[in-house]
Formats: structure tokens, sequence, C-alpha cells
């Protein structure tokens, strides 16, 4: 959400300095030209091919994700070796579903192989342990929650709830974007993300009501009225909250975007960033609370 440039005239004794007006806000043209192409090959994958299509799609963009996020983390002293085992327990974290691999076991399993392999090639003591902690916290960050995606598909229509929850977080982001570019004045949290605003959350909060009242109606009978409503206020939350935390990872290392491959968007962790606090709040509602499913 962009601000105009503060500019004002300076007097200093008979002279004056004359200083040319704010430029107007600007909307990114590329986000519209990313999101026209790949919306509709995500609406095919989700809801007309199988469900390790979805898998598969979303081990692709995790992985890439992940890679950005141990870029951010471990700078100059990436590792090929540990990221790579880092990227393994992540695909069979989000393959696990299919394979009939029990979530609790494949996470002992994967930090105890993480730690074993810091311990090998992490020639540093002081980096040793530091290394495998930020490798596994990759594998639950980005992939613990992506896999919860996979959970919802196996639900009964659950083709149909991925796309609310796509829809709905998408809304969110979108309206807090253009409501916060057109009309943000007061930040939010300055300190952790300086272009987030008030009038952005409000924004992003109305539309992602709007719109799961109308997926709701739509295509998504197995959910009530109320159910869309709040699901709308609590996808907008918790999509903040992973918005907000992605900010504060980038913040620490000095960098504004976690990559450069989505045009308009910055990296696939910028994309992600909210769905990764909304699938599984998204998946446990309607695993608990409309008790579609249970629990992972």
């Amino acid at each position: 959400m962009g601000y105009p440039l503060i500019t004002e005239s300076i007097a200093h004794s008979s002279t004056f300095v004359t200083i040319p007006p704010a430029r107007p806000k600007q909307f990114d043209i590329r986000r519209l030209y990313t999101a026209a192409a790949l919306i509709p090959a995500v609406y095919l994958i989700i809801v007309h091919l199988t469900p390790w299509a979805l898998t598969l799609l979303l081990i692709a963009v995790g992985s890439l994700a992940l890679l950005e996020l141990y870029r951010l983390s471990f700078q100059s002293r990436l590792n090929q070796i540990l990221v790579g085992v880092g990227s393994a327990t992540f695909v069979l974290t989000l393959a696990r579903s299919h394979v009939s691999l029990p979530l609790p076991e494949l996470l002992l399993g994967g930090a105890f192989v993480i730690a074993v392999t810091a311990s090998l090639v992490v020639t540093s003591a002081a980096h040793r342990w530091k290394d495998a902690l930020v490798t596994m916290f990759g594998v639950c960050y980005v992939g613990v929650t992506l896999s919860t995606i996979v959970s919802t598909r196996s639900l009964p229509t659950g083709e149909y709830l991925v796309l609310f929850l796509a829809v709905v977080t998408w809304a969110s982001d979108t309206g807090a974007y253009y409501t916060g570019t057109l009309w943000g004045k007061h930040p939010l949290l300055p300190s952790i993300s300086p272009k987030k605003t008030v009038e952005g959350v409000l924004g992003g909060l109305a539309l992602a009501v709007a719109a799961a009242i109308v997926a709701q109606w739509w295509f998504a009978s197995q959910l009530s009225l109320l159910d869309a409503v709040i699901l709308g206020v609590l996808l907008t939350g918790t999509g903040l909250i992973g918005d907000l935390f992605e900010s504060m990872i980038k913040r620490r290392t000095g960098v504004k975007d976690s990559g450069g491959i989505l045009p308009g968007h910055g990296g696939m962790l910028d994309r992600l960033d909210s769905l990764l606090f909304t699938a599984p709040t998204f998946y446990y509602y309607v695993a608990y609370v409309r008790d579609l499913a249970p629990p992972l």
C-alpha cells in the first residue's frame, strides 16, 4: 500500500525552493498480468484434476518458497546438502497423506536426519545447531502449513473447500493492497511493515467477507452463511499475521522481497505468506467446528 511522497516548499530568507508535486499513487500493472496468467491454471488444478495434481503444484511452489527462506536465513552460509535434506523432508511432509506417513513420526525422523546432517556438513560449531533448527523451521513453516491444503483436498467435495480457501485468501490480499494504495493513511505496524495500513486491513476484511459469502452461495454449500462470515474474518486475521510474520523475517535479514520470480509480487514466499497461515486455520475450522473430517 503505497504513500505519496511528502513534499513542501522551503523558505530561507527571501529565497524559495520550488519542489515538484508528489507523484500520484500507482498500481503495479504486473500484478494483474501475473494473476491473469496463473488464476485459470490454479483453478483447473484445484477443481478438475486429481488430488495428486494439487499436491504436485504445492510441492513445486512450496519448494521455491522454502529455498527463498533458506537463502534469506543462511545467506552466504547456504549449505546445499543441508538444504537438500530439508527439501526432501518438505516433500515427504506434503505427500504424506498419499503414502500414509503419520505426521509426528515424519517430523521426528526428519528432525533427526537434519540434526545428523548438520553435525556432519556444517564446519562451524557455533552455527551447527542453529542451522539445523533453521532447516527444520523451514519444513514446519512452509511444509506443515501447506500440507493442510492437501488434507483439505482429501475431504468430501474437498476441491471446492480448497477453492473457497484460495478465493477468500486472495480477496483479502487484493482488497488490502488496492484499498491501502488508494486510501491508506494510517500505518498499522510501521516498524515491521511500513506499507501496511489500517485502511488496507479494513478493505481486505470487507472484500474477504463478501467473497466468502458469494463463494458459499455459489459452490461451497457444505458451509453455512454464518461459516462464510466467520471464515472471512478468521482468514483475514490469520492472513495478516502471516504477512507480518514474513515481513519480520525479511526485515531482520535486510531485504525487501524474498525473490523476483513473480512479476509485481516479489518472490514465491511473498505470494504464499498469507496462505501459510490461512490454510491450517481453514482446515482445522472445517475439521473441528464443521466436523467434516477427523483432525490430523
